[in-house]
């Protein structure tokens, strides 16, 4: 497996891998509406085109945002991986922080931006209702039975840079 930058990448087979894990490229989330495909990002590639994974991201003003960060190989190091790459990269934007959204059921994604040095800064309330009223094909509630409804942001400073 090796983790390239998505500008590498055929462009189809991107845009493919976010239909086919999050329904299409667009995220929506409190700060934006984003296509994934367009984005700056890293992804990590098997046998020189399957994609088992991919982070996105973006710079606003001295911040780095992650857009979108997805494995399908779990336990195997790679979203460890991607977060390494865009913290670097980050850094050599000079950016101060790398932050991210995720939702108040994802607890698998809580536990691991966490461990990793992220932590919650704010919560946005019922943040989800005003994103589905963009995209509705975003669930109502998780797999585990949890409500879909508010926004979390976490951040990591980034004090070496």
């Amino acid at each position: 497996m090796n983790i390239v930058p998505t500008k590498q990448l055929d462009h189809a087979l991107v845009n493919q891998f976010f239909t086919d894990h999050w329904g299409s490229p667009e995220m929506v989330v409190s700060t934006g509406v984003y296509h994934c495909n367009e984005l700056d990002g890293f992804a990590a590639v098997e046998n020189g085109q399957r994609i088992v994974g991919l982070i996105t991201f973006l710079i606003r003003e001295n911040e780095c945002e992650i857009i979108s960060l997805d494995s399908i190989v779990e336990n195997q190091g790679i979203g460890s991986a991607f977060l390494r790459a865009a913290e670097t990269w980050a850094r050599q934007q000079r950016c101060a922080a790398v932050r991210l959204i995720t939702t108040n059921d994802n607890l698998h994604a809580l536990r691991f931006y966490q461990k990793r040095g992220y932590q919650i800064v704010n919560v946005f309330p019922n943040a989800v209702d005003k994103a589905r009223q963009i995209k509705p094909s975003i669930p109502f509630m998780s797999p585990d039975g949890i409500p879909i409804r508010d926004e979390l942001l976490l951040v990591k400073r980034l004090d070496d840079r």
